[in-house]
C-alpha cells in the first residue's frame, strides 16, 4: 500500500479536493483506496458520503488504539473507495500523541495493519503545524502540496516546505514531494489571470526542484461535481479532470 498525502499549513488550499477527485480516480481504475480524513473539519468524511453513527469509531480511536484500524473503515457509494472518518472530536488525539514519545510514526503504525488490503491510502490533513499533521506526515510514502494561486497560497507553500525540511532533517519524514498544484488558477476566457501568473512563478521558484504539477482552475464545477459525488469527465469537463489525471500518473511513477 502507497500512502499519498495532501499537505498545507493554511486552511482554504484544496487539500480536500484533491483528495477526493484523485480517491475517485483511482478507485474508478480498479484500484483498493483508503481515504482517511486527519482533519477535524471532517469534509471529506461528509464528502465521501460515509454512514457514520454518532457512537462508532473514526481515526481518533484507530490512534488511540480502542479499535483496530480495520474496525473503523467505512464503504463509500463508491466502488474500491472507503474511508476512515473524522469526527469534531479528532483534535482532543493531540495530548495523546505528544504524549506518547513516538507521535509522529503512530498513523505509520497503525496502518501496517490494513496495508494488504488496499493499494493506495490518501490522507487529507488538518491545516496546521499539529500532532496530527505531524503524524500523518510520518505515515506518508510520498506528498501532494496544493496551493491557491495567490499570495496567501505562495506564502502557504513557503512555510509548507520550510515544516517538511525540518521533519526530513529530523528523519520523521523519509518520503517524497510528488509535486506542487496549484489551486483555483484563475483564467478569464483563454487568458491567465496576472495574479495567478505570478504567484506560479513565485511557487516554481520556492519549490526549485519540486514539480508544479498541472494546475487545478477556479470553476464552479468542482463544487458540483462534490456534490454530486461524480467525476469532471461525467459532468462533461474532461479538461479540469487533467490535473488529476497527472496526479495519477505521478503517484504510480513516484
Amino acid at each position: 500500500m502507497k500512502t499519498c498525502s495532501a499537505i498545507s499549513l493554511s486552511g482554504g488550499q484544496g487539500k480536500t479536493t484533491v483528495i477526493f477527485f484523485l480517491g475517485l480516480l483511482l478507485a474508478q481504475r480498479g484500484k483498493r483506496v483508503v481515504a482517511v480524513d486527519a482533519d477535524p473539519q471532517c469534509n471529506l468524511t461528509f464528502y465521501l458520503g460515509a454512514d457514520v453513527e454518532a457512537n462508532q469509531p473514526t481515526l481518533f480511536e484507530v490512534l488511540t488504539a480502542q479499535v483496530k484500524p480495520d474496525d473503523a473503515i467505512y464503504e463509500t457509494p463508491h466502488e474500491n473507495l472507503f474511508v476512515i472518518p473524522a469526527d469534531r472530536g479528532l483534535f482532543k488525539v493531540s495530548d495523546f500523541l505528544a504524549s506518547s514519545g513516538a507521535g509522529a510514526f503512530i498513523l505509520k503504525l497503525r496502518l501496517q495493519a490494513i496495508a494488504n488490503l488496499f493499494d493506495y491510502c490518501l490522507i487529507d490533513v488538518q491545516p496546521s503545524r499539529s500532532q496530527i499533521c505531524l503524524t500523518a506526515v510520518g505515515a506518508s510514502d510520498c506528498i501532494v502540496i496544493p496551493a491557491e494561486a495567490n499570495v496567501k497560497g505562495t506564502n502557504s507553500l513557503s512555510d509548507t516546505l520550510g515544516f517538511l525540511e525540518e521533519q526530513q532533517a529530523l528523519t520523521a519524514f523519509s518520503g517524497s514531494v510528488l509535486g506542487v498544484i496549484p489551486f483555483r488558477d484563475r483564467w478569464i476566457g483563454n487568458t491567465q489571470s496576472l495574479e495567478s501568473r505570478q504567484n506560479i512563478q513565485a511557487m516554481t521558484e520556492f519549490a526549485e526542484e519540486i514539480p508544479i504539477l498541472p494546475s487545478i482552475r477556479e470553476s464552479e464545477q468542482f463544487k458540483r461535481a462534490i456534490r454530486q459525488g461524480k467525476l469532471l469527465t461525467e459532468l462533461g469537463y474532461p479538461d479540469l479532470q487533467y490535473p488529476f489525471e497527472k496526479l495519477v500518473e505521478s503517484l504510480e511513477n513516484g
